[in-house]
């Protein structure tokens, strides 16, 4: 597979947008460039690199999520100081016009199963950018030469846009005259099964829909019946299950073993799992942090920086045989846990508190069931009067709470947070924080402002609200 991985990566033409610098060096330095290359080489480019691009964008939010923190006093990752995401920027549009490449291919060679897989992957990195970008370059983005220069089109139009791919991938991935299979190798998501993409497509599908909840397009029913066509089983969850390297988080964490600090747990995440948020001990930490040198979890206030060398274990990181972040974990990318949390919050929403209250639960034990707790610790702590707390009880700050631990390093997790507010319980500014208030976006990258200024749209501040967050 690692082999496969990399002859795609190199052999596969992949283009960077970020006005498309990287483009016009391949094709003035390589004429010999590949310009109509295999289809299954180029799917195994896009499910891999799209995984990545999760990843990418999930270690650079995890810090505003307060999963993580980082080791330093005053970081611009901590305390909402702008950061340059140039290289996250160039990853997702090489990516995306992989993916345009692939589609087209695919579109003139009758492969439909290939293209419902590419305009899904289209949505996916589509709906990442807009959530932590607001307006972004699409329309015109995948153009080439012909467009060096793209507008950034607005982003209630490209929510919508990403919406109207996973129904064109939906349509095409139901169509039984495919003319080319999915190599399994080179799907290095879903292992070329066609009707696992279906049920990610749908489940997409409801993630996105449920985005919306501070707007007037918001429809529970519409959300319901997605969840219906969407994961039945853990079994069903979208993730990364082969690495050109060290799996992305155990990267991480062998960083930090090799004292190359990286991985450390935010006090939010910590309290919210130890006891000390909520009072109970949640039985997922001690298989997702490393255990301090007092025989405890703790974390790392965000702007603060460690309080010991960071060498004697004073403060818990993710560990290199953690759930996420041991040698070849997998990546989740989408999961059934969160289709369940998804469904408690809508039908809450729409006053079935009984559905609510029983996907709450769902939510929690598929979640511990994925990361391997003990059946009678995942019991105990579904048991405890603080978790269960009947349906007459169940409020949205439990389900976004339980979610937010069950989507522990996700990027959509801090879309949720935006969506409540941060009305975490406890759930503190980052020490000495640059705002007066919560980070609601993430800045335009230089790499876009220095090559595509006059169309970068102008920002009041990273406090700016993006639409579906007013």
């Amino acid at each position: 597979m690692k082999r496969i991985l990399n002859i795609a990566v190199i052999g596969v033409l992949v283009i960077s947008f970020s006005s498309c610098e990287k483009y016009l060096d391949d094709k003035l330095e390589n004429p010999n460039l590949v310009k109509v290359p295999p289809i299954n080489p180029l799917l195994a480019t896009a499910t891999y690199e799209t995984s990545m691009n999760q990843y990418r964008l999930g270690y650079n939010v995890s810090y505003l999520a307060q999963y993580l923190a980082s080791s330093s006093q005053g970081s611009d990752g901590d305390i909402y100081n702008e950061v340059d995401y140039s290289t996250t920027w160039r990853n997702f549009y090489s990516t995306m016009m992989n993916i345009s490449e692939m589609n087209k291919l695919a579109e003139q060679n009758s492969a439909f199963h290939h293209l419902g897989v590419g305009k899904v992957l289209m949505a996916y990195n589509l709906n990442m950018l807009i959530t932590a970008f607001g307006d972004v370059p699409f329309s015109e983005a995948f153009r080439g030469l012909d467009e060096l220069t793209p507008v950034f089109d607005e982003q209630t139009t490209l929510h919508a846009r990403s919406l109207e791919l996973l129904e064109e991938g939906i349509a095409s991935l139901s169509r039984t005259d495919a003319l080319a299979e999915i190599d399994v190798p080179s799907d290095v998501v879903h292992g070329g099964k066609v009707a696992a993409w279906l049920k990610t497509a749908y489940a997409l599908k409801a993630r996105f829909l449920n985005q919306l909840s501070k707007t007037a397009a918001y429809n529970e029913e519409n959300i319901l019946t997605a969840l219906e066509s969407a994961y039945e089983k853990n079994e069903d969850d979208a993730a990364l299950i082969a690495f050109d390297g060290l799996s992305p988080w155990n990267e991480v964490a062998v960083d930090n073993e090799n004292l190359n600090l990286d991985g450390w747990l935010s006090t939010n995440i910590v309290n919210a799992m130890n006891g000390t948020t909520y009072g109970v001990f949640d039985p997922r930490l001690p298989l997702v942090a490393s255990l301090t040198k007092f025989g405890d979890y703790r974390g790392t206030r965000n702007g603060a920086g460690r309080i010991g060398t960071g060498t004697d274990n004073e403060e818990s990181y993710l560990p290199t045989n953690g759930y996420f972040s041991k040698g070849g974990a997998p990546l989740p990318l989408v999961t059934f846990a969160e289709m369940k949390f998804i469904e408690a919050e809508a039908a809450f929403r729409d006053g079935d508190k009984e559905t609510a209250y029983n996907a709450y639960l769902a939510g929690i034990a598929a979640n511990m069931n994925k990361i391997g707790v003990d059946e009678d610790d995942k019991n105990t702590y579904i048991n405890n009067a603080a978790v269960s707390v009947g349906k007459d009880n169940i409020t949205l700050a439990l389900i976004f709470k339980e979610k937010y631990v069950a989507m522990m390093l996700n990027p959509e997790s801090w879309v949720d947070m935006r969506r409540f507010d941060y009305l975490y319980k406890d759930f503190q500014l980052p020490l000495n924080a640059a705002l007066s208030g919560f980070i609601r976006r993430l800045a335009y990258p230089s790499v876009e402002i220095s090559r595509n200024g006059p169309n970068v749209p102008a920002i009041t501040g990273l406090d700016q609200r993006l639409f579906w967050d007013q």
